[in-house]
Parts: structure tokens; C-alpha cells; sequence
């Protein structure tokens, strides 16, 4: 029996380079995007010849949709083995914290945070409620951020939202642990996706000039090898971790 993955925000960037690396890796995927639109099309078309794969277009703070959309893959797909909380938004605005909005805040905090925990709530009943098979490994992945830890001024609300995000991944780690069910934060660094395409070039600047200390930016393909790490239980005994795909950029420095 195949490992079957949701990956939430997976039409471009950081998941679909983690839906493409699950499928090389023999995982039967969902899609997931906020509508079915040419992107996830496309990302759909793309690894159906690799594998099984399915779009599973939803709105991931519609938390009424959950457990449908989980019970609709796995009628498709079979049982879910593993869950990637990829899907994320950045600020309405870069600015001072002192000029953030109610809805640049909530925004972040909807879709980073409180998606994110009940999605994992409804992923963690959905296969808590049956038998598993010892031989497939269960694992729930939650993308964050290097900006759970480190502050970036003009993006304080994205920042608050990567750190809830992280503390909900250690709330998880916590309550799984006893089910035989790994829970891990991967924290991405300086990755060249749509989202960071307004500063990136500036950053691979920096980076060159030993911001990190690989001299260069990440890629989807570099998390999506590091998700898949993890979801493939190749790093056994443990769980409530945080890997940090950044290439050095964290490490303390005189």
C-alpha cells in the first residue's frame, strides 16, 4: 500500500516542489489550491505522469471543508499517511509594525496559524479513527518560517503568524507522540518563489556576500527533498523538531 500526502498550496513554489518530490518517492499526492484554477491544473498534469495524483482545490481557512476534502482524497487516493501545512500568505503591506491592519493581521494569522492547527486536528482524527498498517510511516509536516525566530520589521504580523504556527507544530508533537506520529517544522529560509520574488534578487545578493553560508538561495526542490526526508521516516526516532532549510542563514556569528 502507498504513503498518500495532502500538500496544501501546492500549485507553485515550495509545494509544489514538495508534491513532486513525494511522487518521485512513490506517494500518492493531493493537490492542494484555493480553487482549481490553471496552476493547479497544470501542477496536476505535470506529476500524473509520475503517479497517482489528484487536485483537491479548497480554502484551507474554510474549517468546515476539512473533513470532507480529507474523506474525499482518501476515497480517491486511500488512506492519508501524511499531511504537508504548506499554504501561507505574506503581508498586505511591508511597513512599520506600527502601521500593520486588522486585516494585514488577521489575514496572516487565518491562513499561517489557525488553518494550519485545524487542519492537524482534522488530519490527526481522521487517522486516529481507524487502524493503521505498522509498516507506513505517519508524519505531519508544517512549513513555517526563519521568521518564527528571527524578526523581519517590515513583515511583523507574517512573523507573529510563522511563530504560532511553530508552537502549534511542538502542541502537536506533544499530543502525537503516544500514536506513533512524527509532527515536524520545517523552517524555510531564502527561497526563490513567487512570494519572495519583489526582494529575492536583493537577498541572493546578500547571500553571496555570506548572509548564509551556502552563497546562494534555496529552491522548491531543496525543501521538497527535506520534506520528503521527513515524510519517508528517514530520520527515525524522532519528531517535534525544527529543521532549518536556510542554508546557515541562523547560525549565531561574530
Amino acid at each position: 500500500m502507498a504513503q498518500v500526502a495532502l500538500v496544501t498550496g501546492a500549485a507553485r513554489g515550495i509545494g509544489f516542489g514538495t508534491a513532486k518530490a513525494l511522487a518521485h518517492a512513490g506517494f500518492s499526492v493531493a493537490l492542494n489550491g484555493l480553487v482549481e484554477d490553471p496552476d493547479l491544473t497544470t501542477a496536476v498534469a505535470e506529476l500524473s505522469c509520475i503517479g497517482p495524483v489528484m487536485a483537491a482545490p479548497f480554502d484551507v481557512t474554510d474549517l468546515s471543508q476539512h473533513a470532507t476534502m480529507l474523506a474525499q482524497i482518501e476515497d480517491r487516493l486511500g488512506p492519508l499517511t501524511t499531511l504537508v501545512n504548506n499554504a501561507g500568505v505574506g503581508v498586505l503591506r511591508r511597513g512599520d509594525p506600527l502601521d500593520v491592519t486588522e486585516a494585514s493581521w488577521d489575514r496572516c494569522m487565518n491562513v499561517n496559524a489557525k488553518a494550519v492547527f485545524f487542519l492537524t486536528q482534522a488530519f490527526s482524527k481522521q487517522i486516529l479513527s481507524r487502524p493503521r498498517d505498522p509498516d507506513l510511516f505517519h508524519a505531519i509536516i508544517t512549513v513555517s518560517s526563519s521568521n518564527a525566530r528571527a524578526v523581519a520589521e517590515p513583515r511583523s504580523e507574517y512573523a507573529a503568524s510563522k511563530a504560532a504556527a511553530a508552537m502549534i507544530t511542538q502542541s502537536f508533537a506533544v499530543r502525537l507522540g503516544r500514536d506513533n506520529i512524527a509532527v515536524y517544522d520545517v523552517q524555510p529560509g531564502l527561497i526563490d518563489t513567487d512570494m519572495t520574488a519583489p526582494v529575492i534578487d536583493h537577498y541572493a545578493n546578500r547571500a553571496r556576500a555570506g548572509l548564509t553560508l551556502f552563497p546562494r538561495i534555496g529552491t522548491p526542490s531543496d525543501v521538497g527533498q527535506i520534506i520528503t526526508t521527513l515524510a519517508t521516516g528517514k530520520l527515525p526516532y524522532t519528531t517535534g523538531q525544527v529543521i532549518s532549510a536556510d542554508a546557515g542563514l541562523l547560525v549565531p556569528r561574530f
